[in-house]
């Protein structure tokens, strides 16, 4: 039976754990998405992405009650891009779905991983024992705007508490804090003057801003505040516009 061309497959994001013996193995909301939404059925070649730079081009051999097995064919390792900063968006946790917004916009931007937070001004607040399904949910909706902006890696997303917690476990080699407070340094100028670094981090505060002492704290930690000039712009479109920036002047954009 002839293969479907690989422009005629369709692209799913699987675990590198399901991969085995020249084999992938689907269950769960892959496998319903795939056989009740879809109706792919035995004999449909599929492309399968683990996520972490490997694609694989496959035959679905049989579809179970509960799983699917797919015979892989050929792989296909991404080619490296070290030359390109990986970059950690910070973001305060902002109100209703602009996270999602956030998310899906900042994957498609090449983000390496985003961490939301609960800054002062934060009003949604996450309830203890909900952590877990809230990161899930926003692991799920990255992997999805990875699959359809053609990405080969999906972002991490996990979740830290108050901004001393977002300080703490920055340790990337450019620290870059958008604060309209910041009446001095212009980012145009603050990147001139700083050597390409291996990986950024960048922290955007929800509706109303950072606090002055989330600011101040930020500074001590190392992060470098800037401004867009006059620039005044919302919390959901401050972290495209800084990748969009940071990917022109260090990135793979242009």
């Amino acid at each position: 039976m002839p293969t479907a061309g690989v422009c005629e497959m369709r692209r799913f994001f699987v675990p590198p754990d399901v991969i085995a013996d020249g084999c992938a193995t689907i269950s769960g909301d892959l496998f319903r998405h795939m056989v009740k939404v879809l109706r792919l059925k035995p004999g449909a070649g599929v492309l399968l992405a683990d996520g972490i730079g490997t694609e694989f081009t496959g035959i679905i051999a049989s579809v179970g009650k509960e799983s699917l097995v797919v015979t892989l064919q050929e792989s296909r390792v991404s080619a490296p891009v070290a030359a390109v900063p990986r970059i950690t968006l910070f973001q305060g946790h902002p109100k209703g779905d602009k996270l999602e917004f956030i998310l899906q916009k900042t994957t498609e931007l090449g983000v390496a991983e985003v961490i939301p937070f609960a800054a002062a001004r934060s009003v949604p607040r996450i309830r203890k024992g909900e952590e877990a399904e809230k990161v899930f949910r926003w692991q799920r909706i990255v992997q999805e705007a990875a699959r359809q902006s053609g990405r080969s890696s999906v972002p991490l997303v996990s979740l830290a508490g108050s901004m001393a917690e977002v300080v703490n476990m920055s340790g990337h080699g450019v620290k870059l804090l958008l604060w309209e407070g910041e009446k001095v340094n212009r980012l145009k100028d603050t990147l001139a003057n700083l050597p390409k670094p291996e990986t950024i981090a960048l922290i955007v505060g929800p509706e109303g801003g950072l606090s002055a002492d989330e600011a101040a704290m930020a500074t001590a930690g190392g992060f470098i505040p800037v401004s867009l000039g006059p620039r005044i712009v919302r919390t959901e479109t401050a972290g495209l516009v800084m990748m969009a920036i940071l990917q022109f002047y260090w990135g793979d954009i242009g």
